[in-house]
């Protein structure tokens, strides 16, 4: 299950993850923003602190997507994960990614075009393995680092996985990540980034799928909640990553339709209908697939996706 701190104050979402353990879930992943997509979402909590909460009071492993380079500097993430690791052993994935400017402009630096964030997170993971490695490290480049070292190690460091959205990044991240991440996009265009990743390094590791839906008892009351949530969050890039304020967001999603909401979202009150959309990408060869339920309350998600729709779907 995919737990949205954009969404979701941070203490019910703690109750959300206990909920979703005992009614079947098998996995947690994290968002990790400063800022909501809309201000009708209204959320930021800070991910790491509720990491440790929320590990603390389930036995499910959790992953994360963090952006270090800007807001972030790699030696505190790599801190941060090496001791939820030495305290949760074995149950910690971090994905490592460019950002958006929503999240990284509050530090005032400049936000840099796409070619210097992609340079600046190789630089990052090379630092962050380092630095799991024990090393004390000093860097200069696109970021700085000063003779750190990391005191506190675990016996195993997380798994570093590579978030994607396309093709060329996929790609890309076949020759650094423990795993690629992405989220539902037709099938083809699926196929094709896991065959990219494979063919540059990545055959063999973890696959991992984020699958944004919404369901209610009425198929009305599910698109409404979809379009109300999600509809800031169905534009493709340089646009997510670009713009910097919630309310710029609201601004361009003024006349995104249903339709529009449901390219991005798999909307349907129908329980089975979910079954067999999550069974065509678990075909496809993802190993853990998250589910992102858009609506803010996730009560009822819970309950009928852990009665209904987990029990066909596998271990």
């Amino acid at each position: 299950m995919h737990c949205s701190h954009e969404q979701i104050p941070p203490s019910r979402l703690l109750e959300y993850a206990k909920h979703a353990e005992a009614a079947g879930f098998q996995a947690i992943m994290a968002s990790d923003h400063f800022s909501p997509w809309s201000e009708r979402q209204g959320e930021s909590g800070f991910v790491w602190s509720w990491l440790g909460a929320a590990m603390g009071a389930t036995s499910l492993p959790f992953g994360v997507v963090n952006a270090p380079g800007q807001r972030y500097h790699p030696a505190i993430v790599a801190q941060a994960a090496a001791t939820l690791c030495e305290m949760f052993p074995g149950r910690l994935w971090v994905a490592l990614g460019t950002g958006e400017a929503s999240n990284e402009h509050i530090t005032g630096a400049p936000w840099p075009d796409k070619e210097i964030r992609t340079a600046r997170l190789d630089e990052c993971v090379q630092i962050m393995r380092r630095l799991f490695a024990g090393e004390t490290v000093s860097h200069d480049g696109l970021v700085r680092v000063d003779r750190a070292k990391l005191h506190t190690l675990p016996a195993e460091p997380p798994p570093l996985v590579g978030p994607a959205i396309s093709v060329e990044t996929a790609h890309r991240a076949g020759s650094w990540a423990d795993g690629l991440a992405t989220a539902n996009q037709p099938h083809d265009k699926l196929r094709e980034m896991i065959a990219a990743f494979r063919e540059n390094g990545g055959e063999g590791k973890r696959l991992v799928l984020q699958v944004h839906l919404s369901w209610a008892p009425s198929e009305e009351e599910a698109l409404q909640v979809a379009h109300d949530q999600w509809r800031t969050n169905v534009f493709a890039p340089p646009v997510p990553w670009d713009i910097e304020l919630a309310e710029e967001f609201d601004v361009l999603a003024r006349d995104v339709t249903h339709d529009k909401v449901r390219e991005a979202v798999l909307v349907s009150a129908d329980l089975d209908q979910h079954v067999e959309w999550l069974r065509e990408f678990a075909d496809l060869g993802f190993d853990e697939i998250n589910l992102h339920h858009v609506g803010q309350d996730l009560t009822a998600f819970i309950d009928a996706f852990g009665e209904h729709v987990l029990p066909h779907l596998g271990p």
